[in-house]
């Protein structure tokens, strides 16, 4: 007779990024302006910058493979597969002051920033233990 083996079902996982009101309506409000249609918004990080690394905001015309998959507020957001523990936890918002307004990356992995605010310093997040 065959071992029964239960199997145990897969806990949700937490969205990699997540977006403020504010940001998930000015993304809304940026894709609806666009040229042609795209499939979301691709978020990546890329080496550059003083402090080593910059993000990457950016249309996405289609899907990769293997690209991560988030969808908050009614944005679909794009993560670039070597990004994903860079960006694990991070809050995107959209802020507007007097003389600038821009989005902004409130990343837990981030251990430092350049003056400027170009650029910044992420560890990769711990992977989760079972």
């Amino acid at each position: 007779m065959e071992p029964t083996v239960a199997i145990r079902p897969r806990r949700p996982r937490p969205k990699v990024v997540t977006l403020t009101d504010a940001a998930a309506a000015r993304v809304k409000e940026i894709m609806d302006k666009a040229d042609k249609p795209y499939v979301g918004l691709r978020v990546g990080v890329k080496n550059g910058g003083c402090a080593g690394q910059e993000y990457v905001f950016e249309y996405a015309e289609t899907k990769g493979p293997i690209d991560e998959v988030v969808e908050d507020k009614g944005v679909t957001i794009l993560i670039e597969p070597k990004a994903v523990l860079f960006l694990i936890g991070t809050e995107i918002d959209y802020e507007v002051s007097k003389l600038s307004s821009k989005f902004v990356f409130h990343n837990p992995n981030e251990t430092d920033a350049c003056g400027c605010g170009e650029s910044v310093t992420i560890q990769p997040a711990a992977e989760a233990q079972d």
